[in-house]
């Protein structure tokens, strides 16, 4: 593997970090928990295409970048597109047995009437559904009644339902979206935006590989009565494989679409589309554009050291530095020559040290100008050495 192993890098002993070290400690904890990590707009980047809608974006799931970003921070009604966190609800639900997928779950009432127009999956008042059904008619069939059985079910109500709605959300720090119900019906107080629903879709596809395949569903049959997906691009395009499509009167069509071409995924989010066929055809060129003009290269394999790094007052004199996952990188194409990389770390770094603490951050460089930055853990602990030891390090560090 090459990756940035033959990258020119150098360790930065910023004196900010010496003197604020609080400061930094807060700042790039933050960029930890960050799902995303913004690109910089150097020369060297393709133009992003320009699609008739009100709000998108295009994430890349290896790398956590976003890669095109127009109005991404936009509220919008995300109509039922909200269905994605019903459904990665049920799916924690799941793993944790509070539900099974061969369970059969009532109906309540409350799930087929009042529905006016929303899509359905035309269930009957106290039938009995099993689990799987029930996700299927939601996902594949947009079937508003089955995801307010879902809640209902797992949560005793859609109330108690939408609070562990809002709490995932804020978890997932998914800053423009707030939910009133778990099917996406209108309200002034619901809505999501492009940014946070790539944070989603990625949630599931990282948490729940096992079920996603539910996605890329061309149709369901219930009761003997078929309903096509919504999502145009499963028969647009062979490597879609998701991922749900929503509607409201005010805000038009929206789609969240993604695609894998061979270890390449992007997620596509689109908002305010005029006509079923636009929003259809504007995410393929989304997609599209990702794929001609990015490639997603492995930076560093899972664990593996990026440095070594002095520490003081533990019982070894240094740690190594490096990542809890593959560490991907997505690059406009032929770019890779450009790319540089510099190590900033606090000091000075005292023990004990946790496996996972963050010590530092990589910061990358395109083209001579600022591209992405990533939090480099500890791998492995180092506990604190014994008093003498330590009172050494401490006539040492005076003199640093």
């Amino acid at each position: 593997m090459r990756g940035l192993l033959s990258l020119p890098w150098s360790r930065d002993y910023n004196c900010a970090l010496r003197i604020f070290p609080w400061i930094m400690k807060l700042i790039l904890s933050i960029l930890c928990l960050l799902p995303v990590l913004a690109s910089a707009q150097t020369d060297i980047l393709p133009p992003a295409p320009q699609l008739v809608a009100k709000s998108y974006l295009l994430y890349d799931y290896n790398s956590n970048q976003i890669l095109v970003n127009q109005n991404g921070d936009a509220r919008m009604e995300p109509a039922s597109l909200t269905k994605l966190m019903t459904a990665y609800l049920t799916f924690d639900a799941l793993r944790h047995g509070t539900i099974a997928l061969k369970q059969e779950l009532n109906v309540p009432a409350v799930a087929v009437h009042n529905l006016g127009d929303e899509s359905r999956m035309l269930l009957k008042s106290g039938q009995a559904v099993t689990v799987d059904e029930l996700l299927r008619g939601m996902i594949v069939s947009s079937g508003s009644d089955a995801a307010i059985t879902l809640a209902v079910n797992i949560a005793g109500s859609e109330a108690g339902f939408v609070d562990m709605m809002n709490q995932e959300a804020k978890r997932m720090g998914m800053k423009n979206t707030h939910f009133t119900n778990p099917a996406g019906m209108s309200d002034a107080e619901h809505y999501s935006s492009a940014s946070d629903l790539a944070v989603l879709a990625s949630a599931i596809m990282r948490e729940y590989p096992e079920y996603y395949p539910l996605f890329s569903l061309r149709s369901y049959t219930f009761n003997n009565v078929t309903q096509d997906n919504r999502n145009r691009l499963l028969w647009l395009d062979p490597h879609v494989d998701g991922m749900k499509t929503g509607y409201t009167e005010s805000d038009g069509y929206c789609l969240v679409g993604s695609a894998q071409r061979d270890n390449h995924r992007l997620i596509s989010v689109l908002f305010g589309a005029k006509t079923d066929r636009l929003r259809a055809s504007e995410s393929q060129k989304l997609l599209n554009f990702g794929f001609q003009h990015f490639d997603a290269v492995r930076l560093y394999q899972k664990d593996q050291p990026v440095t070594r790094l002095d520490i003081w007052k533990g019982t070894e004199s240094q740690v190594d530095v490096g990542f809890r996952r593959d560490l991907f990188l997505t690059i406009p194409k032929g770019a890779f020559p450009q790319l540089k990389a510099k190590i900033e770390t606090y000091q000075p770094i005292l023990a004990p040290i946790m496996g996972g603490q963050q010590l530092g951050v990589l910061k990358l460089t395109l083209a001579g100008q600022p591209y992405a930055e990533f939090p480099l853990m500890a791998l492995e602990s180092v506990p604190l050495a014994n008093v003498f030891s330590r009172g050494w390090d401490n006539i040492r560090l005076m003199f640093q």
